[in-house]
């Protein structure tokens, strides 16, 4: 008797519990169930394919299709498919009129591509890419199958066009040279949606330059070695920090105007310059701040009606430069001989010709010349 009433009170016992148990199961069992939404990326198995569609097995999620524009772009992939064979898919649509989950697998393979690109520039790594194309404003490249594109700006130093400053034809051509090399680039932007992938050169030496870079401050004087001439300045090399590289613009290689670098320093030349402006990792260097300034004794020197003599050092739109004594220059205006054509026919490039001082403005570092009558 006491036997049937302790397994009755057992049985019991186990009926209460019973419902808590499966209520905590289904609980369970709903929290980890997934979810997909429009755009997510999942596993799909191939079933069958006909005419109007391929389908895929998604498992718990149901059965999806490719069919028209997707079943186009995706023919040569799918040609080579057999059943059975999974591979990436991105959700299009939950259901179309057929019941189906609309999937594209060239959209999914996209989105993992992008999301290759955002992995490596979350990390920071430094990636091998080959040049395949050129255009003024910078360089293209494939990047995981996807097109880069390298701004001429974030060319290193090294690499930089070194042409006229703005001639964009002219940085054209040399970057056209890049073509087939290989170079190593840092991914600095990013946007699926516009299809746009923006790499730099620079920036796989930024951490290190910049590093090397703080060491200097505006003002400071340094020893540089010339490495190469360009129409609008002088790129250099830090003697102390052979890393560091720095420009020289051509209107501060001296107070006179200068046509081309190589008037005034050589490539391999070592010289003192002063730091006078740094942006990032660029530095901004000057010779002219360290030789004395020639305009302040000018109005001493010259004086307005007084005859001189000088050689003409260039032609331009406004008229012509005229070298001086005391290593400064005046100007004659190309209103004194009436076209471009008629001064170039009474004044001959670097002979001396006698002109009549109009006017000395020291502070406009300007002296105004005449015809000697």
């Amino acid at each position: 008797m006491k036997t049937d009433e302790i397994k009755t009170n057992e049985v019991t016992d186990e009926s209460k519990n019973l419902p808590q148990t499966l209520s905590q199961v289904l609980k369970n069992q709903l929290q980890t169930v997934k979810y997909i939404k429009e755009g997510d990326v999942v596993d799909a198995e191939l079933m069958s394919k006909n005419s109007r569609g391929v389908f895929f097995d998604l498992g718990r999620f149901g059965t999806g299709i490719v069919s028209g524009v997707e079943m186009a772009n995706a023919r040569e992939l799918l040609k080579k498919m057999a059943p059975g064979e999974k591979l990436p898919a991105k959700i299009i649509s939950l259901e179309n009129k057929a019941g189906y989950i609309e999937i594209s697998l060239t959209e999914a393979g996209k989105q993992q591509l992008w999301q290759k690109v955002k992995d490596a520039q979350d990390e920071g790594v430094v990636l091998k890419v080959k040049v395949s194309g050129s255009n003024t404003g910078g360089l293209t490249a494939d990047l995981f199958d996807l097109k880069a594109f390298l701004p001429v700006s974030q060319l290193s130093q090294e690499n930089y066009p070194k042409v006229d400053d703005g001639d964009k034809q002219k940085i054209g051509e040399e970057l056209k040279k890049f073509i087939g090399q290989e170079l190593s680039v840092k991914i600095i932007d990013i946007n699926p949606r516009l299809n746009k992938l923006i790499i730099s050169e620079r920036e796989t030496l930024a951490s290190n330059v910049k590093e090397l870079v703080s060491q200097y401050t505006v003002g400071q004087l340094v020893k540089v070695l010339v490495t190469s001439l360009a129409n609008f300045g002088v790129f250099v090399r830090f003697v102390d920090n052979p890393q560091v590289e720095g420009l020289i613009h051509i209107s501060e290689l001296s107070y006179r105007i200068v046509a081309n670098p190589k008037e005034v320093i050589q490539v391999g030349e070592v010289a003192e310059a002063k730091i006078i402006d740094i942006k990032e990792d660029r530095l901004f260097l000057s010779l002219k701040a360290l030789q004395d300034d020639p305009w302040k004794n000018a109005g001493e020197l010259f004086k307005a009606g007084e005859d001189v003599s000088g050689s003409v050092y260039q032609f331009n739109q406004f008229g012509a430069i005229i070298n001086l004594n005391h290593g400064l220059q005046g100007m004659i205006h190309v209103s004194e001989f009436g076209s471009i054509e008629d001064m170039k026919k009474k004044l001959v490039l670097d002979e001396k010709h006698s002109f009549v001082i109009d006017s000395v403005k020291p502070e406009e570092k300007r002296i105004a010349l005449k015809l000697k009558k």
